[in-house]
This record gives C-alpha cells, sequence and structure tokens, in this order.
C-alpha cells in the first residue's frame, strides 16, 4: 500500500469540519480538508452560538474575532420558543447568545485553520474509500486517490462518507416542513409586528425578525415535505395561507425548507473512518443547537486523534470520542422532539405547554432547560467523584491571567492550588499551573485539552495514573 500522503482527511469544510481541521493542526497533524462545492456558501444565514460554544472559542483565542461580526443577545427564550429569561447567575462568564451569519462561522474557523497549516480543497467530491490496515485510500469524482491514515466525514445529513461507510442512520424522516428565508419585506413594521403578535398566539414557530433596511427573517410552516428549496411564490402562498398577507416580500437573500427529520448514526466509527456533526446526527433546528453540537464534537474529537495519530494515545481514548459524544447527541434529540411536539398547534401539546410554561417560573426547571439548550450540563461519566468531575470548567481568573487564555493550544493542563504536584513525563502535552489562589474549592484538577475536569485530587500517585489514562505513556 501506499504511504499516507496526510494523516487526516476530513470531508466537509462547515463549521464542524474547520474546527476539526484545526484541532489537529495544533498538534501537527497533516491535514487536508476537502469540499463538493465550488465556493462557500455565500446566503447570510444567521445562526446563533450558545454559552458551550463560545467557551471553546475562547479557549482557543477565536472569541474576539467572531464577537466583531455578531450580535451578543439574552441567553434565554430557547426551549420552545417559550420567552422566559434565562437565570442572571449562569455558571460562565459568557452567558449569552451570539447572533452572527453563518458565512462568518465558517470562513473565520477556515481561515484559523488554514493559518494553522491545514490544506483546503475545493471542487472535490468524494465518491468511493477503502480501508486497509494503515489507513484509508480515498477516490474524488475525477478519479484522483488519496491516501490518509484516518478519514472523517463532516459532510452534512446526506453525509456520502456515512452512506459509503455502511452506518444505520435510524430515527424518524420528515413529516413536517418549514420555510426559512432571508427577504425585503415592503409592508409597515407596525403592521407587522401586529400581525405576528396575532398568529403566533396559536402559531408558536411563525416569525418574522428585523435586520435593518427593510429585510426580514421570516420562518412560516411549509406546504409540503420536500428537499427542493422553496421559491419565492410557495414563500408568499403559505404566508397568505397562515398570516391573511404576504406582507409584501420581494427580493430574497436566500429561501430554504427544512424538515423535522430526527437521526442518529448508530456508530461513530467504523476503523480509520469517523463521522462528526450532521453526519452523525440531525434534528429539527429548534433551540439552535446543531451547529453548536456540531463544533463540540470537533472539539472532542481533535485532541484525541492527534494523540492516535503521535502514538501517545491510551489504548481506548480514541473510543471514548463516541462513548462521550452519542449520548449528548441522543439528548438532543429527544429535547428537540420535545420541543416539536410543544410547537404543535393541536389542543394536548398546546396544554402541555401552558404547564411548563409555569413550571419555568420555578428557577430550578428554567435553569434546568436553559443549561441543556446551552451545553453547559454536560457531565462525561468518568468515575465517581465530585460533581465537577467530567463537567466542563468556566473560565476563571488565574494570577496569569484568564484560565481560557492558557488554552490556546489545545494541550492538558494541570491546575495545582497545593504546589506540590508535577506533572512530570507528561509535560509535552500537559501544561503545569500552580495556582494557590485559584477560585476553587478543590486542591487540584487535571483538565482535557476540551476543557473537561479529568481528576481532581492532592495525590501525586493518583494524578499520575490519571495522566496516563489521558495522556498516555511517556515516549
Amino acid at each position: 500500500m501506499h504511504s499516507p500522503q496526510f494523516d487526516v482527511i476530513v470531508v466537509g469544510s462547515g463549521p464542524t469540519g474547520a474546527m476539526l481541521a484545526a484541532e489537529l493542526r495544533l498538534h501537527d497533524v497533516r491535514v487536508l480538508v476537502l469540499d463538493k462545492e465550488t465556493e462557500p456558501a455565500s446566503y447570510v444565514r444567521i445562526v446563533g452560538l450558545h454559552i458551550r460554544s463560545l467557551e471553546l472559542m475562547a479557549m482557543r483565542g477565536l472569541l474576539d474575532r467572531l464577537l466583531e461580526h455578531g450580535r451578543q443577545r439574552p441567553a434565554g427564550g430557547f426551549f420552545a420558543a417559550i420567552p422566559k429569561p434565562a437565570p442572571e447567575d449562569l455558571d460562565s462568564a459568557h452567558a449569552y447568545l451570539l447572533g452572527i451569519p453563518q458565512p462568518v462561522i465558517v470562513r473565520l474557523l477556515e481561515e484559523h485553520a488554514i493559518q494553522l497549516g491545514a490544506q483546503v480543497r475545493r471542487d472535490c467530491a468524494v465518491t468511493a474509500f477503502e480501508q486497509y490496515n494503515e489507513g484509508v485510500t480515498v477516490e474524488l469524482a475525477d478519479g484522483e486517490r488519496l491516501h490518509s491514515r484516518y478519514l472523517v466525514g463532516c459532510d452534512g445529513a446526506r453525509s456520502t462518507v456515512r452512506k459509503l461507510l455502511g452506518v444505520g442512520f435510524p430515527g424518524e424522516p420528515s413529516r413536517t416542513a418549514t420555510l426559512m428565508g432571508e427577504l425585503e419585506v415592503d409592508a409597515p413594521p407596525e403592521e407587522i409586528a401586529a400581525k405576528v403578535t396575532e398568529v403566533r398566539e396559536t402559531n408558536k414557530t411563525f416569525s418574522l425578525t428585523p435586520f435593518g433596511e427593510g429585510i426580514y427573517r421570516i420562518v412560516v410552516a411549509g406546504a409540503r415535505v420536500s428537499e427542493e428549496p422553496p421559491t419565492l411564490e410557495e414563500f408568499k402562498q403559505q404566508l397568505h395561507t397562515i398570516a391573511g398577507t404576504d406582507f409584501g416580500v420581494h427580493s430574497p437573500r436566500w429561501l430554504s425548507r427544512f424538515g423535522d427529520a430526527t437521526r442518529l448514526a448508530e456508530r461513530y466509527r467504523v476503523g480509520n473512518v469517523l463521522l462528526a456533526g450532521d453526519a452523525a446526527h440531525i434534528h429539527p433546528p429548534t433551540g439552535g443547537q446543531g451547529l453548536n453540537l456540531g463544533i463540540q464534537d470537533a472539539f472532542n474529537l481533535g485532541w484525541k486523534l492527534a494523540a492516535q495519530i503521535r502514538d501517545w494515545a491510551p489504548e481506548t481514548l480514541l473510543d471514548t470520542y463516541e462513548a462521550e459524544r452519542h449520548p449528548v447527541a441522543a439528548d438532543v434529540l429527544d429535547n428537540t422532539r420535545a420541543q416539536m411536539e410543544l410547537l404543535s398547534t393541536e389542543p394536548g401539546p398546546q396544554a402541555v405547554r401552558r404547564l411548563l410554561t409555569e413550571l419555568m417560573n420555578f428557577d430550578e426547571v428554567n435553569r434546568y432547560l436553559i443549561e441543556k439548550i446551552t451545553a453547559i450540563d454536560i457531565r462525561y461519566n468518568f468515575a465517581d467523584g465530585p460533581d465537577l468531575l467530567g463537567r466542563r470548567l468556566r473560565d476563571i481568573d488565574v494570577q496569569q491571567g484568564r484560565l481560557y487564555d492558557l488554552l490556546h493550544h489545545g494541550r492538558g493542563l494541570l491546575l495545582d492550588r497545593t504546589e506540590r504536584l508535577t506533572v512530570g513525563d507528561w509535560s509535552d502535552r500537559v501544561d503545569y499551573l500552580p495556582d494557590p489562589t485559584a477560585p476553587l474549592d478543590v486542591p487540584c484538577l487535571l483538565l482535557r485539552p476540551d476543557g473537561h475536569v479529568a481528576w481532581i485530587g492532592d495525590n501525586q500517585q493518583d494524578l499520575d495514573t490519571h495522566l496516563t489514562r489521558w495522556f498516555g505513556k511517556h515516549v
């Protein structure tokens, strides 16, 4: 067999693929990103980055760049669009939603990956691949064959990689469709606001959100399930059907149709081929979790795959990617199923919605749902121990500045309040931060490169055991 030209080939240069490529490059992994499109999508779809994704961006020094192009909004009202404000004391230094055009996220993450040394090739559709002992041979539409140690499908809901891999994608097909787009609207703003208020009394998915200069983001129920993009005429017809007026819409920036299909890949890995992002899971956009879930997949996978390639990964480390992320996706699918039911106009779901709206007046209920949607409630099942074990650690003040500023290079970190421990032979992959003043109620903790707490304690021998578990034996 040919020797690999690359360590990893990533298929798909969306947010998940670009983020994964950048994470791999932090560890000098040779990465090629392939995308079948000639150019990145140009339509300006506004998406939201939730709290956990904002934290991850801060960990890699990317947040300031994103903030320049986004708009901060309150971190509330996400669950089934029930209008409840978020608790004021959410456990994060970034407790807000960042609304930002999706092309901007893709461009910034791709630029970040390229600056770190990733190669990106467009107009390159993958048509086949073959696994062998030491890697994968990938065939492109033009007949070119590429060789890599690993292949990761980040190529979306209709993933070619997943289909070629033969991984099942069970779940439910779309039963309903929703039209979404950004269009110019001629109707007066006060008339729009009044009509939206009237319609939303019974139709919670309907919305017209102004972006200035007469441009609105419009969400309206579709008449049919289809994979074809909607037309302007179809948009007008549905607006007439639902609201009794088309508001004088014209000149669309972009139009799309999405269904409520909900599916989860049976496996995230087969041999040297892995799946991430929408290639591994799809669900309705209710709660705005999809893009965030994919970016967080990339963060979880990147350092583990790099460790495997650098030959220091513990034997089961790469398997923890599926073990940790598959249940997270399953939970997102379940909460979007619940939200879709609560958005139904049928009397039964509406009664449940009214009851949940009352329950969300209790801080504990509201907080639980906000933390679930924004992914700051995730606790990976490492072992029994303090509640913080397995959870992500918020950004805190440390003697050297801010904790997340010390995580830009994708390494592990030992935060030692006792100043008695050491990372020893692992210093090439784990940083050491002695800080007796750190605002924590534990003596010491070990952070993985994705910011999750892998160990808590004050015993060197116990620490060494966990360093070996997560960062391998010294090579």
